[in-house]
């Protein structure tokens, strides 16, 4: 078989030659930056030069870098126990966790897993067995445009259909689709794009429909697109009344993001099932849960083998990640206020910043904000004025990861004010670049 010409990137091919990074053309790519250590809010590469993480790692770091109260609650339970098989036994920590998001959420069972994606198929296979094991088969799921939901099969089937997943269609199961009625500040016909969308929803519902899912109030990778609160309560209303569930995927928007500890707590509505990762640890650990209402688990339950839910993962339910959930709990706990506070503070900067003649679309929940950059061209992720930002605000030592043309910030909530500052400085500034 002949294979083609090397096409990888040299410089990078230089330094990186066994790595495969996520969402990178290797070609078009620059050298990773070697970060040798983190703290708070900021990064510190190999010349020591500290970067401000703007973005959490992927929206992971919850609380800030190695933060200490986290990683000597890993530390301790790692010296008593790091790992056991959870299909035979269970554990303190995971005991103490399923039992604090229960009482946060209303949800009685947590089934772990490994990630946000894995969470999201967990909820989508509970979803559709319960009504197969009920004995009412449905097969339909309901899913918004632009929504991402992870890489895995079940996760792209159910998110936005584009070039990322394209390969695999023919692969993937057919979805129903609803326009996402995002909104921003001045935005004006918004009422009306949501009365489309909810009796678009009224429409598909006549047919038997197994779930419904939704990011909410905030569409993360698809452009940290925000719905009203309003918008999701009568969506949620509307589909409790036609019998059929609701799945929450609050792998970003949960353990603060938001606002309030949960998404859908904000926008007051109670889902069947939720999804959740990123935040769960901190940051720390890879980690995923799928939390279900009892009515849910009762529905595996009985003598009958095929009632039974067959998923699992080597890792369920780690000791050290549930340490490190519980630890992250207890410093949300303590200090609501940074989560709950975080969104004056974004209001403060966005507002300045919106009237540069290129912001267009402002939006934020709680320690979400986000904006456009308005493009003659209309290439969405493709755009190349995100890219050209995030290179001069890397030299302003600020780290941004743009969506095309959206430009966000989630940074930790240990974020200092005037670190805060700097990221918003390095944006106005770089904005006048391009």
């Amino acid at each position: 078989m002949n294979y083609p010409e090397n096409l990888a990137n040299k410089n990078f091919q230089a330094e990186n030659q066994h790595f495969w990074p996520p969402f990178t053309q290797i070609s078009l790519a620059s050298p990773l930056k070697e970060v040798v250590k983190a703290k708070g809010a900021l990064l510190y590469t190999k010349d020591s030069t500290p970067i401000i993480d703007g973005i959490s790692s992927w929206w992971v770091t919850l609380h800030g870098h190695s933060n200490e109260y986290i990683a000597n609650a890993i530390y301790n339970q790692a010296l008593t126990l790091e790992q056991v098989i959870f299909a035979d036994f269970s554990h303190p920590q995971a005991q103490k966790l399923v039992k604090r998001l229960s009482d946060k959420t209303g949800l009685q069972r947590s089934f772990f897993s490994d990630n946000g994606s894995t969470a999201v198929e967990v909820a989508l296979k509970i979803a559709c067995q319960w009504w197969f094991n009920k004995g009412e088969p449905r097969y339909q799921i309901i899913a918004f445009d632009g929504a991402y939901h992870g890489d895995t099969f079940g996760a792209m089937a159910v998110g936005e259909r584009n070039l990322f997943n394209a390969p695999f269609e023919k692969m993937l199961f057919p979805v129903q689709r609803l326009s996402w009625p995002d909104t921003w500040w001045g935005n004006e016909d918004i009422e009306e794009r949501e009365e489309k969308t909810l009796n678009d929803l009224k429409r598909l519902l006549e047919t038997p429909t197994a779930a419904v899912i939704f990011e909410p109030l905030i569409q993360g990778a698809g452009g940290m697109r925000m719905v009203r609160e309003e918008f999701l309560k009568k969506l949620t209303l509307i589909v409790h009344q036609a019998n059929s569930l609701i799945i929450a995927d609050e792998v970003m928007t949960g353990f603060g993001r938001s606002g309030s500890m949960f998404a859908h707590q904000r926008a007051k509505v109670q889902p069947d099932l939720i999804a959740l990762s990123k935040g769960l640890t901190g940051g720390f650990l890879p980690m995923g849960i799928t939390m279900a209402t009892e009515a849910l688990f009762e529905g595996f339950l009985g003598s009958d083998p095929s009632k039974t839910f067959w998923h699992g993962h080597s890792f369920t339910a780690n000791p050290l990640g549930c340490a490190a959930a519980n630890a992250s709990l207890d410093l949300l706990e303590q200090n609501p206020i940074l989560f709950e506070s975080f969104e004056v503070k974004h209001k403060f900067y966005l507002e300045k910043l919106f009237k540069h003649p290129k912001v267009i679309k402002p939006r934020v929940y709680g320690s979400i904000a986000a904006f456009e950059i308005a493009v003659r061209d209309n290439k969405g992720y493709l755009s190349s004025c995100g890219k050209k930002l995030k290179a001069y605000c890397l030299q302003k030592n600020v780290f941004i990861r743009p969506l095309g043309n959206v430009v966000y910030l989630l940074p930790p909530l240990c974020i200092t004010d005037s670190q805060l500052e700097q990221c918003y400085t390095a944006i106005e500034n770089g904005l006048d670049t391009l």
